[in-house]
């Protein structure tokens, strides 16, 4: 009989818990805020259907051929456009297209972390970010910080570690964004301990406010990386994202890439580019981000009426999330079933802690569910609290 060896680090890989409680809510009647997705009826499909046509009949050898590791260079082209108008010293050199977001994550993870080597992290954090660098088997450093976001004396905890890794804007889970004063002293602090950054940005420009910030990348041209993503702003089924880099990091992600999958489908890359180059985004992303944000402010309302006193959030000013910190010592993991019964189903907040976790938080998800069904969930959820309380 053969007996399959595993890898050491197979140990470090885990199930997704938000996609096993998404199971919980395949139960017909369930409001589920816990979803991170972006709503389907946001997606350009028209748009997309017309530029996959134009691809299939203007390159199409070339869109369903073996392509370049490094992206189509079009595409790499406007990610550096779009960042160089952020203020970044960008060139389309230094961007390498991945399959999605998800992907940079890991290949970073394959290429700066060693075993027992400091990764520092915000807490909480995104949670898929702490799976892609687990089985690497780093010492993961948590950076203490405020409703902003990491404060700059938290800093000195990480000395000595691989990265800082952080999400300024609209943060998954916190839903909180990072001001340009605190992004200087991040920034600052994190130049003279010589602690590189890595930024994540899937959510900037799901702003309803006001645009977020410059990106603290901007600020360390040469001791930072930035992953930027395409799903939020186009579709996440097309597993479009980038890494831009520095020089002397560049080749080694590369061919990191080239070895998980040779390239990211270059049939999606250029149907996005088509789509991109037509100035899309300028006519399609305000009509998106008025319908999220009036899914914000309806569970902002929400939670005003129906969640106990003792309750504390932070109404965001853009990206999909509210992270709720309960009062009573109350474990969000335990009182699910509860909440699921009752007709709701949340994200407890504990699996976005990578070291510590906090059982009296959890995450809250407006962007797949109208006005009136948030109504409805959010007033089970403080129902259910207001019991738990008794």
């Amino acid at each position: 009989m053969t007996t399959w060896k595993m890898a050491r680090r197979a140990e470090r890989l885990n199930p997704s818990v938000i996609r096993e409680i998404l199971k919980l809510t395949e139960r017909p009647g369930i409001v589920s805020l816990a979803g991170g997705l972006p709503s389907p009826d946001g997606f350009p499909v028209e748009a997309l259907r017309a530029a996959t046509d134009r691809v299939l009949t203007q390159a199409p050898r070339e869109a369903l051929q073996y392509a370049a590791s490094e992206g189509f260079g079009p595409l790499r082209e406007w990610a550096a456009a779009q960042l160089v108008a952020q203020g970044m010293a960008v060139t389309a050199g230094q961007v390498l297209i991945t399959t999605g977001s998800q992907q940079g994550l890991d290949l970073v993870g394959k290429v700066l972390i060693d075993p027992g080597s400091g990764v520092a992290v915000e807490s909480p954090t995104y949670l898929g970010a702490l799976q892609a660098f687990a089985p690497y088997e780093p010492e993961f450093v948590p950076v203490a910080g405020d409703d902003e976001g990491p404060t700059p004396e938290a800093l000195a905890a990480a000395r000595g570690a691989r990265f800082l890794y952080l999400l300024p804007n609209f943060q998954n889970p916190g839903g909180r964004c990072m001001g340009a004063a605190r992004r200087d002293a991040i920034a600052e602090a994190a130049l003279a301990q010589g602690l590189p950054v890595v930024e994540d940005n899937p959510y900037g420009e799901l702003w309803y406010d006001a645009p977020p910030p410059q990106p603290v990348c901007a600020r360390l041209p040469e001791s930072s990386i930035y992953l930027g993503s395409l799903s939020k702003i186009l579709a996440p089924g097309l597993r479009l994202g980038y890494v831009v880099a520095p020089p002397e990091i560049f080749p080694k992600l590369l061919q990191a890439k080239q070895a998980a999958d040779l390239h990211t489908p270059g049939f999606n890359q250029r149907i996005a580019f088509e789509v991109l180059q037509d100035g899309l985004l300028e006519h399609h992303l305000p009509a998106v981000r008025a319908r999220y944000q009036a899914q914000r402010d309806a569970m902002q309302s929400a939670l005003e009426r129906h969640l106990p006193q003792g309750c504390h959030w932070v109404r965001p000013t853009g990206g999909m999330f509210f992270w709720l910190e309960l009062p009573g010592g109350i474990d969000a993991t335990a009182l699910l079933p509860r909440a699921v019964e009752a007709g709701m189903a949340y994200v407890p907040g504990a699996a976005f802690y990578a070291v510590a976790p906090r059982a009296d938080t959890l995450r809250l998800s407006f962007v797949t569910v109208s006005p009136e069904r948030i109504e409805a969930g959010v007033a089970i959820l403080g129902q259910v609290l207001k019991e738990a309380l008794q």
